[in-house]
């Protein structure tokens, strides 16, 4: 599709965002589904900036990333309910002039999971205490899981566990012996340290389901290892591809091609 004075503007706000592969997948999808619309990456040191920006130059809607998604609540008109309990907003729409800030983090990762099995009854071990572990903790907790916060920093880890209603335990004290799920929300593993694994797969049994959101690499270390002791795993792929698929359909109104949108990542990722 062409680009002409019709073409809506959509993009992503953060910093840093040269890596992101967010362009490349929703340009796909907005072509795939006849959407005259582009998406481009935009290097912002304040949150502030990305809500100027949507109002300024009538954007059709945003993705906010690192480091702005709490800040930029304070900037939008309005904060649905989700992304107000999860204190987070990754998704800016448009609509009318209003700025709507929602997150589809939490949604993202339990579609991703739930390609595995189901989440409710299930005991959910969490490493991380960030923006990511608080959503991914959220949609646990929405889902009926058990869930135990696991993180280096005593104090941020019982914080979110207390904003949960989840219990909390040191990583080095950390029993995966009786977790059903093992989810990594932390940046331990992404290049160029592929080599680091936020915790030890010692204890882990073949039946623990084992989540990485990761996504370069493709396989981190945490989930090597986790194959080789023969359990399932979801890589960070996933939550990525899923989250994006709720933020498509939010800005379009239409079912998203998430096979190309996966396709298309995993693409990316692989040079081609």
């Amino acid at each position: 599709m062409g680009i002409d004075a019709k073409t809506q503007l959509f993009g992503v706000f953060g910093n840093p965002v040269t890596h992101s592969l967010g362009p490349a997948m929703h340009n796909a999808a907005f072509r795939a589904l006849g959407v005259n619309a582009v998406y481009l990456a935009f290097g912002l040191d304040e949150a502030k900036g990305a809500a100027l920006a949507m109002r300024h130059l009538n954007m059709g809607g945003a993705s906010v990333t690192i480091p702005h998604k709490t800040e930029v609540m304070a900037h939008l008109d309005e904060v649905n309910d989700t992304a107000r309990k999860i204190g987070a907003v990754n998704t800016l729409v448009n609509r009318d002039g209003r700025l709507v800030g929602y997150n589809t983090d939490a949604e993202g990762a339990m579609r991703a999971l739930e390609t595995r099995g189901t989440i409710a009854g299930k005991k959910v071990a969490l490493i991380g205490a960030g923006g990511a572990a608080r959503a991914v903790g959220y949609g646990i907790v929405q889902r009926g899981g058990s869930l135990v916060i696991a993180n280096r920093s005593e104090e941020k880890g019982r914080a979110l566990a207390r904003d949960l209603s989840a219990g909390f335990t040191s990583l080095d004290d950390l029993d995966l012996g009786g977790v059903d799920i093992l989810i990594n929300a932390t940046s331990v593993g992404m290049v160029p340290r592929i080599d680091a694994m936020p915790v030890s797969v010692e204890g882990l049994t073949s039946r623990t389901l084992v989540m990485d959101i990761v996504y370069n690499p493709l396989e981190t270390a945490l989930l090597a290892a986790a194959r080789a002791k023969g359990c399932p795993t979801v890589d960070g792929t996933a939550m990525f591809v899923f989250q994006a698929v709720a933020q498509c359909e939010l800005w379009t109104g239409q079912t998203a091609p998430v096979e190309l949108m996966r396709r298309t990542v995993l693409e990316a990722l692989n040079g081609e």
